[in-house]
């Protein structure tokens, strides 16, 4: 079992735990210079999501989302979206790629 910080706008952070398989996988396809921009935005997240890279020359990305963390990785995919180019893809399950 592992744990994260969230942290919360107010200084505070709460502390989930998250067992395996419980995450909730995103598919994107960005721009392919922009990976470490997106990895960056998340990691000041504070643990809401973790990326890892599937194609480099692709910019296929999955997200790992935390238990409860969705609706608040929705709204930092949606924002991103007006300055770089994110789209939701379909891998399938596949992350063997």
């Amino acid at each position: 079992m592992h744990f994260f910080n969230l942290f919360l706008g107010d200084n505070t952070s709460i502390e989930k735990k998250v067992t395996p398989g419980s995450s909730v996988n995103k598919y994107y396809r960005i721009d392919r210079k922009e990976i470490h921009y997106l990895r960056f935005i998340l990691e000041g997240y504070g643990g809401v999501a973790v990326m890892r890279t599937l194609d480099p020359q692709q910019g296929l990305v999955v997200l790992h989302v935390g238990p409860g963390c969705e609706e608040e990785v929705d709204m930092i995919i949606h924002d991103l979206q007006r300055h770089i180019r994110i789209e939701v893809t379909h891998v399938g399950g596949d992350e063997a790629l």
